[in-house]
């Protein structure tokens, strides 16, 4: 009896995968991670290495090697696929052409089916089979083995419940195989009847294999040499994309030193473009508003300059007539002299304001000049108690003797006044000046003058405001010679010998004020 093997639907799997065939695995390796002290200083080092431009540089990178990756890993499963299925296809179709033009009579012999297993397995193609054949316990084969391992239990089962045939690709032992189960069906009626025979062909897929190593050796061989290709479009478009922010940096920084008037070319239509001519409106807007306050400050300053040197001549009239009526107060009735000797210290502190607006104007002018000249502080700050009248016993003094230094006499007696005045009118006396000489932390030696009041002290929401202009809080010590500008006077004083001023309270009570002036010599300015 002839018996036919039903064809296999080409492409069609109806066995089971045991094993993927992707070649060899590679291990991965994990680097073990710093401590978190040594990891988060190692992010910090590395957030100031790594700035804009290797950020973009890696990104770009990083894109392109995903990108690589994907079409890498699409394109070798496309082709270890199409590669396997070739072979596949190959040996399957020639297999189920062979058993298709075999004749089989029945009973079977084992010599003359060892014999026709021969003669399938020498027509075998793309490669060499070894055929197998099971009928009921009988067990023969084209090879030495009657059986072969290669054939699992799942195989046999599909190609006993499917007569159209079967196939699994197996890996044994490190060595992938495609195994072929087709079963020999009578045809009865044109339906067909499974005779018990199936037939099974066991192909090595060695050379796949090896095809499919050399797309993974060839894909990772390519992957450097085409990132480092990558690496130069990289550097190109961070260059582009950089040069109109490291334009803007240099833009801002010229702005922030008072360049004012600094400008960005604005190059092409993009998003950075926009950026630069935004920059300039903005610069130019900011441009325009300073200008406007420095000439709105200038006429500030030009007007209170204007106004206390009109004020001087009526107020010199004024002060004049007032020195006349105290000296005959004594003979006017008494509300006629209480109203005498209220004018008279009305004006004397009208005075004191306009020549404090007219030093202040100075300064806001930058016209303040020192005139200095080696003088010896001691005995400075005592000529300035003594023409004030404060040698009453009001004021201490502690003063270190023989020191030299060189300082503008006239506004280091400004300084002295006021701070001493201020101590005795809002702290109380007694009051106590120290002078001596400290050695800074660079050395240099600098002239330490201390004022010393024993009254309640400097509120703490008053100390961050006590040399502002005309400050006022409840009374407090920021108004100096009546005028409100004495302490900013003093601080402008101070600052024009490149020294500070700083305001504190005392433990015990009571505020201190301390000012600091390099000590500087003819020897130290030659």
């Amino acid at each position: 009896m002839k018996t036919n093997a039903h064809r296999l639907p080409s492409g069609t799997v109806h066995g089971t995968r045991q094993a993927p065939y992707d070649g060899p695995a590679e291990d991965a390796h994990a680097a073990a991670g710093p401590d978190p002290e040594a990891g988060r200083a190692h992010r910090r080092r590395l957030a100031s290495l790594f700035g804009l431009r290797a950020r973009l540089v890696l990104a770009f990178l990083l894109i392109a090697t995903v990108s690589a990756c994907t079409t890498a890993a699409l394109t070798y499963r496309e082709a270890r696929n199409s590669l396997l299925r070739t072979a596949q296809d190959t040996a399957i179709s020639s297999f189920r052409e062979q058993i298709q033009q075999t004749a089989f009579s029945f009973p079977l012999q084992s010599q003359s089916l060892r014999a026709v297993l021969q003669d399938i397995a020498a027509k075998s193609k793309p490669h060499p089979w070894v055929v197998f054949a099971e009928y009921g316990s009988l067990r023969v084969s084209s090879g030495t083995r009657p059986v072969s391992t290669v054939i699992t239990p799942e195989l046999r089962h599909a190609a006993q419940s499917r007569t159209q045939g079967s196939f699994q690709r197996v890996v044994k032992d490190g060595e992938p195989y495609l195994a072929i189960a087709v079963p020999a069906v009578f045809e009865t009626a044109g339906q067909p009847l499974p005779s018990g025979l199936t037939f099974y062909a066991v192909m090595p897929l060695t050379d796949e294999q090896t095809s499919i190593r050399a797309l993974l050796t060839a894909a990772r061989d390519g992957a450097l040499p085409g990132l480092a290709l990558a690496l130069i479009p990289a550097l190109l478009t961070a260059r582009s994309v950089l040069r109109p922010v490291r334009d803007l940096r240099k833009a801002a920084r010229s702005m922030g030193e008072g360049r004012l008037g600094t400008r960005i070319q604005a190059r092409g239509g993009d998003e950075l473009a926009d950026l630069a001519r935004t920059f300039n409106e903005s610069a130019s807007r900011l441009e325009r508003t300073v200008r406007e306050l420095r000439e709105a400050e200038a006429r500030a300053r030009r007007f209170a300059s204007d106004v206390s040197h009109e004020l001087r001549t009526p107020l010199a009239g004024m002060l004049a007539v007032t020195e006349v009526l105290d000296e005959d107060a004594d003979s006017l009735d008494p509300d006629t002299a209480q109203a005498v000797r209220l004018v008279s210290a009305e004006t004397g502190k009208l005075a004191v304001l306009v020549e404090d607006l007219m030093e202040m104007s100075r300064f806001d002018a930058r016209a303040a000049e020192l005139n200095t000249d080696e003088v010896d502080p001691a005995e400075t700050v005592r000529k300035t108690l003594h023409h004030r009248h404060w040698t009453d016993g009001r004021v201490r003094t502690e003063l270190a003797e023989g020191v030299r230094a060189r300082l503008d006499p006239r506004r280091f007696d400004v300084v002295i006044a006021n701070l001493v005045g201020n101590a005795l009118r809002h702290g109380g006396a007694p009051v106590t000046v120290r002078l001596g000489v400290h050695t800074s932390a660079d050395l240099t030696p600098v002239l330490v003058v201390e004022v010393l009041d024993s009254g309640p002290g400097i509120a703490p929401e008053v100390l961050p405001h006590i040399f502002d202009r005309f400050f006022k809080a409840d009374a407090a010590r920021t108004r100096s010679a009546g005028s409100g500008l004495g302490l900013a006077i003093t601080q402008e004083n101070v600052r024009l010998h490149g020294g500070t001023i700083r305001a504190a309270n005392r433990p015990g009570g009571g505020a201190v004020f301390t000012v600091g002036i390099p000590l500087r010599t003819r020897e130290a300015d030659a």
